[in-house]
């Protein structure tokens, strides 16, 4: 009888796009995707990685991170110019953002609706519409 682990699929897809299974990626995935959908910032990922005690750079995580969001088996949710996100949840959806506390949470995808979207540059088309509505406390 075959152990499906919960980042099999993952592994996966990692074969399926050329990714090798290094010991690094295939530690990251682990950490990434053993526990469900999840938003998390690569200095997030890189201090439990370090709790796990998986050995790796910063610098390593960020190398990750794009890979994984380049082969798509991540989403990049860039909230400012200085703070992105990645989603493991790469269904079509959309997200709020709590400016206090610096967290997303999921908003479904059908529930946003997007109309009246202006025609795309000539020889482009839509690939996907990201909406972040910023939420705080009143």
């Amino acid at each position: 009888m075959e152990i499906v682990r919960p980042y099999s699929h993952v592994l996966k897809k990692m074969e399926a796009v050329g990714l090798r299974s290094t010991r690094q990626r295939l530690a990251l995935a682990k950490v990434l995707f053993e526990n469900g959908n999840r938003h998390v910032t690569a200095e997030k990922l890189h201090a439990e990685a370090r709790a796990s005690h998986i050995r790796v750079s910063l610098a390593t995580i960020y190398n990750t991170l794009h890979q994984f969001t380049n082969a798509g088996l991540l989403r990049e949710i860039v909230v400012d110019a200085s703070r992105s996100y990645f989603d493991t949840n790469t269904s079509s959806h959309h997200h709020f953002f709590f400016e206090e506390t610096g967290e997303l949470e999921d908003i479904p995808g059908l529930v946003v609706k997007q109309s009246d979207l202006p025609p795309p540059p000539q020889g482009t088309t839509v690939e996907r519409v990201d909406v972040v509505v910023r939420v705080k406390e009143v």
